[in-house]
């Protein structure tokens, strides 16, 4: 056991002494290191990052190409007793939830970031298999065999295996879902990104060159 301890403290020695550069290299690397942590830290601040890991539907507006979801969803129904996450998430454990919620967000973050969303956005398998499990979850006493028969008419032998939105379409964000279909749709303001000094520099600046062109 005595032996052991020593080794170990060798072999950790040995690689932090490989990871810090020679004296030569360490002010570039203290630059560029503290460029990258910089470049890091500003788009995670200008992402809103951690929001996502809330349940505030307000989240999903990060992204402005979801504002006509977002404002069909909170005029609906669903928006006085479910957040987006309650119908586009699993609920069954935590480390399912916050695994669907880190593979789905990378996903819309690429999307999003190099302009490749389409005009119509289409949910996914994995999505759609999140919101029938959530509308199973939340409306199960609608949905057993004799409440079906009541509403459908149909024996219990004759019910088919569908999505709960093959007959409900409009809920909750209605059959248009296109970028452009809600235009006029009042939505939460975006956080404001640049600092109040710069945008406050920047628009004086402005100011003065409006200003010097009209007096020539």
């Amino acid at each position: 056991m005595g032996k052991e301890k020593p080794e170990k403290q060798n072999r950790t020695n040995k690689i932090l002494h490989n990871l810090i550069p020679p004296d030569k290299w360490k002010f570039p690397v203290i630059i560029l290191l503290g460029i990258f942590f910089g470049i890091a830290f500003h788009v995670f601040y200008i992402s809103n990052a951690i929001s996502y890991v809330s349940d505030d539907p307000k989240t999903c507006i990060n992204c402005h190409v979801m504002n006509p979801q977002y404002v069909t969803w909170q005029r609906g129904s669903h928006g006085r007793v479910a957040t987006c996450n309650d119908c586009h998430v699993p609920q069954d454990n935590i480390f399912r939830t916050y695994l669907f919620k880190a593979q789905d967000g990378m996903r819309h973050a690429t999307m999003f970031t190099f302009r490749l969303e389409p005009q119509v956005i289409q949910i996914k398998q994995a999505g759609k298999d999140a919101v029938q499990e959530n509308c199973i979850r939340c409306h199960n006493n609608l949905i057993h065999p004799i409440s079906l028969r009541a509403i459908n008419n149909r024996g219990v032998e004759n019910q088919h295996e569908g999505y709960c939105w093959d007959c409900h379409r409009e809920t909750p964000h209605g059959r248009v879902n296109s970028l452009s279909s809600t235009p006029y749709a009042q939505v939460p303001s975006q956080r404001q990104i640049a600092p109040k000094w710069l945008m406050e520099y920047t628009e004086s600046k402005n100011a003065i060159e409006f200003k010097n062109k009209k007096g020539n």
